[in-house]
C-alpha cells in the first residue's frame, strides 16, 4: 500500500476542498456526514421519480452479475490490523445491526481469502510495537487460524522488513543490518521457514505466500537487481520446502505496484524470467485513483500472463465510500482524488471493485484482494485515540517507531488514514458495498431502486477568442450503469455573459437539470500556446536538454500518474550524481507585445535544490524565477514568468533549470507561452 505522509495531508485537504468548490456540486461525497443533497424529479421509464444525486438507493447498492465468475475466484480482504483494532475496543456489526465476529461476518458475505502482512520484528528494545497492527508471524498465525475456522484461506505477505515496505522504502530488518547478500539470503530462508511453520502449525490454511511487498525498487534493504534476485530465490526455495514438508499446495506470489507504468511492469516480469525465479503468481497493487486506467491494467496483466505463463492477481486495491475523516488523523485519499464515473459512496466503492474483478475474469486472473477493509477508527476523540494507537498499534505508526524509521514513521506517526476506505462505517456498521464479494450476487446480480449516483464532470474547453459553446446536456451515471444517459440542462445565462472569452482562465457556470437537480460546469479557456508539443506527448522534439553531467538524467516518461494531462511528461532522476540540467524550447513570435510563460513541476528527494523557469529573448536571458519547488509526489507546483516584452520576429526561449542532490527526481508537464 502506498502511504502519504501526514505533513502532506493538509495540502491534500485544501486541494480537495478547492476541487469540490470548482467542480460539480453534484459529485459531492455521499458518505457519513454529507449534508448537501441535490434533489429533484426525474422521468425514468415514463414515470416521474424523486432523485437524490449521489445518495444511493434506499434498498442498498446495485450489483450486476459478473461475467465469467466462478466460485474459486479470489475475493480476498487484508485485515492485518484486526487484532490491534479489537484490543482498542472496535466492534463490527452485521447487516442486522448485531455485533459479530469480523471473520464470521466476512465469510458469510462471500470473502474466501484473508491477507496478512508479516514484519520480522516490529517492536523496539522494550517490546513496544511500531504500530500498523504490530504484525509479526505470531499475529499472522492467530489471524490465519481464525480465518481457517471460518473456511477462509490465508495469503501470507512477507515484507522482509521490521516495518512498512513499499516502493519508497525497503528497509532491512534490524537483525540483518550488518549482513552481506549471501548471509541475508540464508537468514531470509531460515526466517521464512520458521515463520510459515509457526503459521501453519497454528491451524492457518495457507494458500499463497508473497515473498516481498511492492518490491519495485528493492527488497530487505537491497537495491541492486542481482541482490534482489538472490533473495527471491532464497525465499522461493523456503516456500517450496514448506510446501513439501506439509504437503500443501502453496502458491508463491511476487508483488509489484505502479502498474500504470506498463513498460516498467512488463520489464519486471522479463527480469524474473531471465533470472529463472521460481514463482506462480505475478501480483500487483492497483488503486484506481493512483494507477491509471482499468484498460491499461488489464492489458498489462494479460501480457504478463500470456508471455510468461504466470497466474495474475490484484493483491491490493481499495476505494473510499466517504470523503470524511473518522479519527482526526486525516485520509490518504479524499474526494478530490476521485475521477471518472465514481464518487465517494458505497455504490461507487462496489462499482470500482466490481470493475476490477471484471478485468480479472476477462483475462483469467485469479482474483482480487481488498486492502485493509476493516481498518476503522478506534474512537472519535483524537487524544484518547493517540493512547490506543501507541499502546495497541492500531494507528499506521506509533511513537515507538522513531528509532527504526526516523524519517517517516518516526515523524508522522498517528492514526489510520484509510478509515474512509473500509467496508464498515466509523461506528463499525457493515456497508452494503461488501455485497460485491457475495457469490450469489456475482452470479445473478443484486437489484436496487434506480438512483443517480453522480453527474459526470462537465468541463467545457475553449480557446481565446472563440465563442463559448455550452453543452445541452450532462451525463448521468446511475447505480445500475446500464441506465446511464444524458439529461438536459439549462445553464445560468447571467454567469455565461460575465465570461470574457478573449482572456484565458477558468470559470464556473451553474445549471439545473430537467429533473431540478443543480449542477456546475467548469469552463476552461485556453491560452493560444505558441510552444509545440507542450506536454511531451509526442516525445522530446523540439525540446532541447542541456547538461554537463556524466550521463543525461532525463527522459520522456509514459506514466499518467506522473503527468498533469495525458500520459507523458518530462522526467529526470540520477542516483549517483548531483543533478544539473535545463530543458528549453525556442519560438519566433509574430506580434509585438507582452508574453507570459508557465509550466507545472513535481518531484522529491532533492535535498537543497533550486528550480527556475527562465525566458530568453534572442538568446539573452531576460527573466527567471525559482526556488525549492520539489515538494513531493504529485504535489504539483506552477512556475510562471510574466510580462516579457518582445517584438515581431524576436526569438523567445522558454525553459526550466533544475539543480538538486543525487537521488532527486521529478517530472515537468504542460508548458505554455502565450501573448497577453
Amino acid at each position: 500500500m502506498k502511504k502519504i505522509k501526514a505533513k502532506n495531508l493538509i495540502k491534500s485537504f485544501e486541494a480537495a476542498a478547492l476541487c469540490a468548490a470548482l467542480i460539480f456540486s453534484a459529485t459531492g461525497c455521499a458518505g457519513a456526514g454529507n449534508a448537501d443533497k441535490n434533489s429533484g424529479e426525474k422521468t425514468l421509464n415514463g414515470e416521474v421519480q424523486s432523485i437524490t444525486i449521489g445518495d444511493g438507493a434506499e434498498d442498498g447498492v446495485f450489483i450486476a452479475p459478473l461475467p465469467g465468475f466462478t466460485d474459486d475466484f479470489i475475493r480476498g480482504i487484508d485485515i492485518s490490523s484486526i487484532l490491534s483494532e479489537e484490543k482498542s475496543g472496535v466492534k463490527y456489526k452485521n447487516f442486522r445491526g448485531e455485533e459479530e465476529d469480523l471473520f464470521k461476518l466476512l465469510a458469510e458475505n462471500g470473502v474466501n481469502y484473508i491477507r496478512v502482512r508479516v514484519w520480522n520484528d516490529p517492536f523496539d528494545e522494550n517490546g513496544n510495537g511500531y504500530g500498523g497492527g504490530n504484525n509479526d508471524a505470531a499475529a499472522c498465525a492467530e489471524i490465519g487460524k481464525r480465518a481457517a475456522d471460518c473456511g477462509m484461506k490465508l495469503n501470507v505477505d512477507f515484507h522482509y522488513s521490521d516495518f512498512w515496505a513499499d516502493p519508497s522504502k525497503q528497509m532491512v530488518p534490524k537483525a540483518w543490518k550488518n549482513m552481506n547478500t549471501e548471509e541475508k539470503a540464508k537468514a531470509l530462508y531460515d526466517y521464512t521457514v520458521e515463520s510459515l511453520s509457526t503459521i501453519i502449525d497454528a491451524g492457518a490454511d495457507v494458500g499463497m505466500v508473497q515473498i516481498g511487498n511492492e518490491i519495485n525498487n528493492g527488497l530487505a534493504g537491497e537495491k541492486s537487481e542481482e541482490a534482489i534476485m538472490t533473495l527471491l530465490k532464497s525465499a522461493s526455495k523456503a516456500v517450496r520446502d514448506i510446501f513439501a514438508k506439509y504437503e500443501k499446495d502453496i502458491k508463491i506470489a511476487i508483488h509489484y505496484t505502479e502498474v500504470d507504468d506498463s513498460v516498467g511492469i512488463t520489464k519486471k516480469a522479463l527480469r524474473l524470467s531471465e533470472n529463472e525465479i521460481d514463482y506462480d503468481i505475478f501480483g500487483i497493487s492497483y488503486y484506481p485513483y493512483w494507477h491509471g486506467s482499468l484498460k491499461n491494467m488489464k492489458n498489462t496483466m494479460n501480457i504478463v500472463k500470456v508471455t510468461y505463463g504466470k497466474d495474475v492477481c490484484v493483491l491490493e486495491t481499495a476505494f473510499p465510500y466517504t470523503g470524511d475523516d473518522g479519527d482526526g488523523f486525516g485520509n490518504s485519499v479524499s474526494a478530490g482524488d476521485i475521477k471518472g464515473e465514481y464518487i465517494c459512496s458505497p455504490q461507487s466503492q462496489a462499482n470500482a471493485i466490481w470493475d476490477i474483478m471484471k478485468c480479472m475474469t476477462e483475462i483469467g486472473g485469479l482474483g482480487v484482494f481488498y486492502w485493509e477493509g476493516a481498518w476503522i477508527p478506534v474512537g472519535s476523540d483524537k487524544a484518547a485515540n493517540e493512547e490506543k494507537w501507541n499502546e495497541y498499534g492500531s494507528g499506521w505508526a506509533s511513537k515507538y517507531s522513531v528509532n527504526y524509521d526516523p524519517d517517516d514513521a518516526g515523524k508522522y506517526y498517528g492514526g489510520c488514514s484509510w478509515d474512509n476506505q473500509a467496508f464498515f462505517d466509523f461506528d463499525g456498521n457493515v456497508l452494503d458495498s461488501l455485497s460485491v464479494f457475495n457469490p450469489k450476487y456475482l452470479r445473478i446480480g443484486k437489484a436496487a431502486t434506480p438512483a443517480i449516483e453522480m453527474i459526470k464532470e462537465c468541463e467545457v474547453l475553449s480557446v481565446q477568442g472563440e465563442e463559448l459553446d455550452m453543452p445541452s446536456g450532462v451525463y448521468a451515471v446511475f447505480n445500475d450503469r446500464s441506465l446511464n444517459k444524458e439529461i438536459a440542462v439549462t445553464w445560468n445565462a447571467e454567469e455565461i455573459a460575465k465570461i470574457d472569452t478573449k482572456a484565458g482562465g477558468e470559470y464556473i457556470v451553474s445549471g439545473e437539470t430537467e429533473g431540478g437537480g443543480p449542477v456546475s460546469a467548469k469552463i476552461k479557456i485556453s491560452y493560444v500556446n505558441l510552444l509545440e508539443n507542450p506536454g511531451f506527448e509526442e516525445g522530446l522534439s523540439p525540446w532541447k536538454v542541456q547538461t554537463d553531467m556524466t550521463a543525461d538524467p532525463t527522459d520522456v516518461q509514459t506514466k499518467a500518474a506522473d503527468a498533469v494531462t495525458g500520459e507523458k511528461s518530462f522526467h529526470w532522476w540520477s542516483g549517483s550524481e548531483d543533478i544539473d540540467f535545463s530543458v528549453e524550447q525556442s519560438v519566433t513570435v509574430s506580434e509585438d507585445g507582452n508574453y507570459n510563460a508557465f509550466a507545472s513541476i513535481q518531484g522529491g528527494d532533492a535535498g537543497d535544490h533550486n528550480v527556475e523557469i527562465y525566458v530568453k529573448r534572442n538568446g539573452e536571458e531576460v527573466t527567471s524565477f525559482g526556488g525549492e519547488y520539489l515538494k513531493g509526489w504529485v504535489n504539483w507546483q506552477k512556475l510562471t514568468a510574466e510580462a516579457i516584452e518582445a517584438a515581431a520576429g524576436d526569438e523567445l526561449t522558454v525553459g526550466i533549470r533544475v539543480r538538486c542532490e543525487a537521488g532527486g527526481w521529478g517530472t515537468m508537464d504542460d508548458f505554455c507561452l502565450y501573448k497577453d
